[in-house]
């Protein structure tokens, strides 16, 4: 099946059987490999990216439900200058990744989070962010780093 979506702000088409999950076309087709696969079960969210807007895990969608959708990876989140998001700046200077391997999944649902939670307290970023598991860091930092990227967007809304 031929699918049709706009990914990081580009033009994509890719041709896939109608059974490939996003992820898959967005990293075999589109080489957009810094979604990662963890769990292949929704369970982990290594693979979460932006569909008009909203994380969701795309190991638990099609590629063809992408069909004329604006989708955002992790590759997308930089500015074009390569000016990194403000979540990912905090996430750098607070130490919240270890062996990075989800990170990317990790930062994209925490600008989600920033977006529909602008005010979220520590407890509540903890609970949010309850569907990323991290196996390396004790998540200590990764809170940090979420209400710091928190303060960072809402001062430049």
């Amino acid at each position: 099946m031929q699918v049709q979506f706009t990914v990081n702000g580009r033009a994509a088409s890719v041709d896939v059987p109608p059974n490939t999950l996003l992820v898959h076309a967005l990293r075999e087709h589109l080489q957009l490999t810094g979604t990662h696969v963890g769990c292949d079960t929704s369970q982990c969210g290594a693979c979460t990216v932006h569909v008009n807007g909203r994380a969701v895990k795309s190991c638990a969608m099609l590629a063809v439900q992408a069909q004329g959708a604006d989708v955002q990876t992790i590759e997308g989140l930089a500015a074009p200058d390569g000016t990194m998001h403000p979540m990912q700046a905090a996430f750098k200077e607070c130490h919240g990744l270890q062996c990075g391997f989800c990170t990317p999944g990790m930062v994209m649902s925490a600008v989600d989070l920033c977006k529909n939670h602008p005010s979220a307290s520590e407890g509540e970023i903890r609970e949010l962010l309850e569907g990323n598991i991290c196996r390396c860091t004790g998540y200590q930092n990764i809170v940090r780093a979420v209400q710091q990227g928190q303060k960072a967007m809402a001062a430049s809304a």
